[in-house]
């Protein structure tokens, strides 16, 4: 091979080497994308869990927070859940089931917690025992609850309990109250409803107000 054919091979090769680069930085870079890492919880939810073990001890589940009664202020919903009732996704149709033994219903207001509705072995809020609720002591209730409807958190008790609230219909049936139990705009508290759900029912006053500060 001449020394021209020398120089012209290596021109030809350093041509190649030019292409190659050019096309290798004119190509699409392709972005790598991490995959998401699982976020802790936020702040607010955070502190409904703190509230909620506050108010009914370690094993305290938050169930529902936000604007529950569409008041414009936070409420938390707490209990003391036994197991799930497959019930499938909550909704105004099929809300939300759990079987519990305690449950509250807590609001910030002025940056303190307050309770505002409390379920037990009785049913009260700071006014006294809700209007058409079992009057026997409930060691377990049927929850089943909607955050979502229009006029806020709907609750309904139903005692698990068939001794504790139950009342012939005739033909050897019994009817098991359900307690229907909605936020009253009128008078700022949750109460309950009567059996055709279009009027808020009073409280039966009691000694003891079950309202209790948390902090």
């Amino acid at each position: 091979m001449t020394n021209r054919d020398s120089r012209s091979m290596l021109t030809v090769l350093a041509g190649v080497a030019a292409l190659l680069l050019a096309g290798c930085s004119s190509a699409p870079q392709e972005t790598v994308k991490n995959s998401p890492q699982d976020e802790g919880p936020t702040a607010e939810l955070a502190e409904a869990q703190q509230v909620a073990e506050a108010a009914l001890g370690k094993a305290a589940k938050v169930l529902a927070h936000g604007d529950l009664a569409r008041n414009g202020l936070e409420q938390v919903l707490i209990a003391n859940r036994q197991a799930t009732v497959p019930v499938g996704t909550a909704g105004a149709a099929n809300p939300a089931a759990v079987m519990i033994t305690r449950a509250v219903v807590v609001e910030k207001k002025d940056d303190r917690w307050t309770e505002i509705l409390r379920c037990d072995e009785h049913l009260k809020n700071p006014h006294g025992y809700l209007g058409n609720s079992p009057k026997a002591r409930v060691s377990e209730w049927r929850l089943e609850f909607d955050p979502d409807t229009k006029q806020g958190l709907e609750l309904r008790f139903t005692p698990a309990d068939l001794e504790a609230d139950q009342h012939p219909v005739g033909d050897g049936e019994i009817l098991v109250n359900s307690v229907l139990v909605r936020w009253n705009t009128k008078v700022k508290r949750y109460q309950s409803l009567d059996q055709s759900q279009g009027r808020y029912l009073t409280e039966i006053p009691t000694l003891e107000t079950p309202q209790t500060t948390l902090r």
